[in-house]
């Protein structure tokens, strides 16, 4: 049995649609939309009767996404409604002083800037750094380094353009050079390997509505013990306490894991979503699916590469890609074909400046050939 007949039942989409926009919000597994079904049913008919049950499910998802990226423990795995939250977390967390630099690239996605730029307030200084026709990306950044800088905050995976950056190479610089070091991994957990520790990052973060292919509501942050103490705490509840189950004691101190993060109740039916659909990818391995998620950017690629008039506006070099690829028609405006697209049931998004194409690890080829033809007519 192939790969792709293996994945087959999990994955119910309309045969008329050409589903490529896994780098905005992805289709559930059908697993996935089973789990949400049966937890809907329960509290249908039940209420909370089995919420000790949920708790185990909670423990789980800690336990699946400290698998995913190879966290030390799940005590440094938080559940956050989304990655602006947790940017937000460890932007106003930490103690800046007047003239401390935060490092970013002129690319990223807007929490990943604006987070940042907020900062000003506070006499902090965000340094832009242009990733456009270099060579080497994390020179770049690295070069954009001085004494005031305190933290680099990178995507993994540049949403418009899909440009990996070396995570192992910056998160060495910033260890070697006392900085803190900040992921934005939202375009790349669920679609490459990602080893928390292997990248020396003190702060990861990334919602798991798209490569992870959960619901939305629901995202990962991971806080390394080193650096959890240097963020102050804004938000209070029963939630983040030590004994979060003792609500009749009047004594309570601050969990020493990551839960410190997580004020109030937890969003159990976007936590049995998303454990369901991690499931799938750990059952797979993530060797396996990035290898076949590349197979099929390689295919679409070349598919592509057909077209007259085409321009490919992302890397395409294996080590410089995810699951994105955005190009332009130099004889149709983006935003018009992309609405054209979207029309046929070509599903993508306009970005960076041409029509963003994302596939996951599942898509059959023929999808990929279809979305071609149809953007031939066009």
């Amino acid at each position: 049995m192939t790969y792709p007949d293996m994945w087959a039942d999990e994955f119910l989409l309309k045969p008329s649609l050409c589903y490529l926009n896994h780098a905005a919000v992805a289709p559930w597994p059908k697993r996935t939309a089973d789990a949400i079904t049966a937890f809907a049913l329960e509290n249908t008919q039940e209420g909370a009767t089995h919420y000790p049950r949920w708790e185990i499910k909670e423990k789980q998802l800690r336990e699946q996404f400290k698998a995913l990226i190879n966290a030390p423990s799940i005590d440094d795995i938080a559940l956050l409604k989304n990655t602006s939250e947790a940017l937000s977390v460890v932007a106003h967390g930490l103690q800046w002083n007047t003239g401390d630099q935060v490092i970013i690239s002129d690319q990223e996605f807007p929490s990943n800037r604006i987070v940042w730029e907020s900062l000003a307030q506070y006499g902090v200084e965000v340094i832009e750094v242009d990733l456009n026709n270099h060579e080497s990306p994390e020179l770049e950044i690295t070069h954009a380094a001085t004494n005031k800088t305190r933290l680099i905050s990178i995507s993994s995976v540049q949403y418009a353009t899909g440009l990996k950056v070396d995570l192992n190479e910056l998160g060495e610089f910033c260890s070697d050079n006392d900085i803190l070091f900040c992921v934005d991994a939202i375009q790349s957990i669920g679609a490459t390997v990602t080893d928390v520790q292997a990248c020396k990052a003190d702060f990861m973060m990334a919602d798991g509505h798209k490569w992870m292919l959960g619901p939305e509501g629901l995202a990962l942050f991971f806080c390394s013990a080193r650096v959890r103490d240097q963020l102050k705490l804004y938000q209070y509840g029963w939630h983040m306490v030590e004994d979060a189950g003792d609500y009749d004691t009047k004594e309570w101190q601050i969990a020493s894991s990551a839960r410190r993060f997580e004020c109030g109740s937890p969003n159990m039916l976007a936590i049995h979503g998303l454990s369901a659909s991690l499931s799938l990818l750990l059952e797979i391995g993530m060797d396996t699916v990035e290898h076949e998620l590349q197979r099929r950017i390689d295919f679409l690629l070349k598919q592509l590469d057909s077209v007259p008039d085409l321009e490919i506006l992302s890397a395409t070099e294996p080590e410089r890609r995810a699951g994105i690829i955005t190009f332009k028609y130099h004889h149709i405006d983006h935003s018009t074909l992309q609405r054209c697209l979207m029309k046929n049931g070509v599903i993508c998004a306009k970005r960076g400046g041409g029509i963003r194409f994302s596939p996951h690890f599942y898509t059959p080829d023929s999808v990929i050939e279809r979305a071609i033809e149809i953007l031939q007519q066009n």
